[in-house]
């Protein structure tokens, strides 16, 4: 009997620490360049430097989350973020403030592997140790996370524009991780595990060859762009809002709060929806919306056009974002694939503020936004692809798959094959006993594997 389906609030409170910082760049972006009298490309810099630091935490304990465990890895993170985060907010010493933002940075980006290895791993059987992970949904459990991060970021957009300093969302950053910490508890401590029926090889070794490696990579190389595309303009919008729009800085952390608040609501009917539509459909649709909202963002010169962009854009974001997360996630049981994509997408986010400060500074910001809009058009069709051939669609005609994409016992439906129960591909072998008809002695049991005892009838 499997655990019912049960919340990971601890998963859920380490997924929001980990993604506040890039959700609030615009806003830091914008506190670096006024209160440290930096340029906006340096500002931009210092954020691009922030994620790119995630980003290489990613990437590097992406196959390590099983073998060190998840609970001192995410106390690492959260200490790192604190540290990095809180020095940064205190200082007005550039170097510092720079070196603090890479360490917060490594940080999240800890904090965030850990949450997406665990939260890849909640839709697959886990190890015996760990019972209770079976059972709740991975698609679930990312959707609370950016209902979370997106609640919290909105909070801050709200408060930070009427008070003073240049370090208000790094100190918000620092104290959210602080807040988290006491959670991490109920995480895992690091043990070797046992062997998994997905991988056939111990989970604590991290030797397994990655499943479904071609769709794998086509997602982590076309998240680069994609995570691109969203932050160029995220790390920009603040200076659209004022600069362009004739904006005052609490008019723009207005529209981005009532923004990310339409995040909530997008959020929460990609959690209704769940595998309803599928991931192909929401995956690809909501990125060609994407690109039409990031377009219209840049070229806006009033508050109408600009709340316009920023609302439609913030509201579909995170509708797509968790799809792909979803997406990743159901590539390997493991979590391996949910970690390295979302690296790639972070390596797409560090190089979205400086790329988006270059952009508008040679070209303006409705160009930029046409550049952008344009690439993420080109960039739908991989990662739709992906979806449909990794989302459930038969391989043969014919093809039995349980709901969801994942393989079921896979029957050719083909004339003459026999109907009845058929045993799922994986299931537990059943003890066989040859019963003898001659009189001769019964022999030894033996455990046969289930598919090739289950034969058509007439069969030997």
């Amino acid at each position: 009997m499997f655990a019912p389906r049960t919340t990971p609030w601890p998963l859920v409170a380490l997924f929001t620490a980990g993604y506040l910082a890039p959700y609030l760049l615009p806003t830091t972006v914008g506190r670096l360049e006024r209160g440290l009298g930096l340029s906006a490309t340096q500002a931009g810099a210092v954020g691009s430097a922030l994620l790119l630091s995630s980003a290489t935490a990613g990437f590097l304990l992406a196959s390590r989350v099983e073998r060190a465990g998840a609970r001192p890895l995410a106390r690492l993170g959260l200490v790192l973020a604190v540290l990095g985060y809180g020095t940064a907010a205190l200082t007005t010493a550039v170097p510092a403030v720079v070196a603090g933002a890479v360490v917060g940075g490594l940080g999240s980006g800890t904090a965030t592997t850990v949450a997406a290895t665990r939260i890849a791993a909640l839709g697959a059987p886990p190890a015996r140790a760990e019972p209770r992970a079976w059972g709740s949904d991975p698609h679930r459990a990312s959707t609370l996370g950016l209902l979370s991060v997106s609640a919290l970021a909105g909070v801050v957009y709200l408060t930070v524009p009427r008070l003073p300093g240049h370090g208000l969302t790094l100190a918000a950053v620092a104290l959210t991780a602080l807040a988290v910490w006491p959670l991490t508890s109920r995480l895992p401590a690091g043990t070797p595990g046992p062997r998994r029926a997905d991988t056939g090889t111990d989970a604590g070794t991290g030797t397994a060859r990655l499943p479904h490696r071609r769709s794998g990579l086509v997602l982590a190389g076309a998240m680069v762009f994609w995570s691109l595309a969203q932050n160029a303009l995220w790390g920009v919008s603040g200076r659209i809002g004022v600069t362009q729009a004739h904006l005052t800085e609490p008019t723009v952390g207005v529209v981005f709060a009532v923004a990310l608040g339409a995040g909530l609501l997008g959020v929460v009917a990609a959690g209704a929806l769940g595998s309803r539509l599928g991931r192909a459909l929401p995956i690809g649709g909501g990125t060609v919306l994407i690109a039409g909202c990031i377009a219209l963002s840049a070229s806006a010169t009033g508050l109408g056009s600009f709340a316009a962009g920023e609302i439609a854009w913030n509201t579909v974001y995170p509708v797509v974002l968790s799809y792909l997360i979803g997406l990743a996630a159901s590539l390997d049981p493991r979590g391996r694939w949910a970690v390295l994509v979302g690296s790639a997408s972070s390596l797409g986010t560090a190089a979205g503020p400086l790329t988006g400060s270059v952009l508008s500074a040679q070209a303006g910001f409705p160009v930029m936004g046409a550049v952008l809009g344009a690439g993420l058009l080109l960039v739908a069709l991989p990662m739709t692809a992906v979806a449909l051939h990794t989302g459930g669609r038969p391989l043969l005609p014919g093809a039995v798959r349980r709901r969801g994409g994942h393989p079921a016992a896979v029957v050719a439906a083909a004339p003459g094959t026999p109907t009845g129960t058929v045993p799922e591909v994986g299931a537990p072998e059943q003890p066989v006993v040859e019963i003898p008809v001659d009189g001769t002695p019964v022999p030894a049991r033996r455990a046969y594997d289930t598919a090739a005892a289950t034969r058509a009838p007439g069969t030997r």
